[in-house]
């Protein structure tokens, strides 16, 4: 396999790599993390000025029709640069939208910039498992009626339109019975409480009092929302290793570089050998998280659900084990600086702790895994 990446895939990369180093570094991202907002409006219309936004888009609604590994290099650029936009949760809705196979006009708004989206998929009592659905779905007048509460919508109060998973029957954990909806956020009874996350980027809590949506609404069909719920968790879980990658490899860069500059006893302290070997360790972590965050964007565009499920879940798994491990050594490398605000160590190791437990942490991904068909009679 050719893991090079193809001139428009480098095109993108280097376009971001110039867009973050010279309007985005780290103390211009501080104060877009500080501001009222939490986001940048123009940061925003320099992404899809770059064609970010129509990336993902199909070209039949204006976009580039860019796969999984098209996304991959996107986000980990992202990853390396901190950015709090809200492009992952505009991509992840797209994605729904696009295995839902309506909502042309959406796509096309998504492409220009216009529109920005949110998946409100988690809720109280189901942590990882969403499948776990209280909010209630009822036919009303043609439509649907929604009543329920979601919990950490990434950039649910930025978000001009909400993807919501609701249950329209069945039992609350059962597969069978789950729709999903698009909707505005200024739909009347939806009431978005808004609020920054430990990592910098912005989340809110959505409650639905009997709102009143009508039957276009529908994503795909009524009760049988569950494939789509499932593919979309698994892709949005792939996106997040490619920007957990590029977060651990500007880590590991920036302690490199602290290890050779920081002296102690007159020399850096790099040249001690019991930190080398520390970060030989971190880097062996990092290639290992590399390897399958590729693999992972790799099979996210094939066919087979076994094969995607199996994959998704093993790299969420090792790009987790990788990004707790280089986060710690690069915060102990640092001494007491590694946890200050005003050192962008800390801001990684923040961003990549959100990251494992977004779409599933390392101990929901490797129970799913060993549940895989053929795993046991494997073992």
């Amino acid at each position: 396999m050719n893991f090079n990446y193809k001139e428009e895939q480098q095109q993108f990369a280097d376009a971001l790599k110039r867009w973050i180093g010279r309007d985005y570094g780290f103390e211009q991202r501080r104060a877009i993390v500080a501001s009222d907002k939490g986001v940048s409006d123009t940061a925003w219309a320099t992404l899809a000025e770059l064609g970010m936004t129509a990336l993902p888009v199909p070209e039949a609604q204006g976009g580039f029709d860019g796969g999984a590994v098209d996304l991959f290099v996107v986000m980990r650029e992202l990853g390396r640069g901190l950015v709090v936009e809200p492009y992952f949760a505009t991509v992840l809705g797209a994605h729904f939208l696009k295995l839902g196979g309506k909502h042309a006009d959406l796509l096309e708004q998504v492409a220009t910039g216009e529109l920005k989206l949110a998946c409100a998929l988690g809720e109280r009592q189901s942590r990882h498992e969403l499948r776990d659905i209280a909010t209630r779905a009822e036919a009303s007048g043609g439509g649907w009626r929604l009543s329920g509460e979601k919990k950490a919508v990434i950039h649910g109060a930025e978000a001009d339109v909400l993807i919501v998973s609701a249950r329209s029957s069945g039992g609350q954990c059962e597969e069978a019975g789950i729709s999903l909806f698009v909707l505005p956020r200024d739909t009347p009874g939806v009431h978005v409480s808004g609020y920054r996350t430990l990592d910098g980027l912005r989340a809110a809590d959505v409650r639905f009092d009997g709102v009143e949506v009508p039957a276009a609404a529908l994503l795909g069909q009524a009760g049988n929302g569950w494939n789509i719920l499932e593919a979309g968790a698994d892709y949005g879980a792939g996106l997040l290793c490619a920007e957990a990658l590029g977060a651990m490899e500007a880590l590991f860069d920036a302690t490199l570089d602290y290890l050779k500059t920081r002296q102690q006893f007159g020399v850096p302290i790099g040249k001690f050998q019991a930190l080398q070997h520390r970060m030989a360790d971190m880097y062996i972590h990092l290639e290992q998280a590399r390897s399958m965050a590729l693999l992972a964007a790799v099979k996210l565009d094939g066919d087979d659900g076994d094969e995607r499920r199996r994959v998704v879940s093993a790299a969420k798994y090792r790009v987790g084990q990788a990004a707790r491990f280089i986060g710690q050594q690069a915060v102990q490398l640092h001494g007491g600086m590694g946890v200050t605000d005003e050192l962008a160590a800390a801001h990684y190791f923040k961003r990549l702790s959100m990251i494992e437990l977004t779409l599933g942490d390392r101990d929901h991904h490797l129970a799913r895994f060993i549940a895989a068909p053929g795993f046991q009679g494997a073992a």
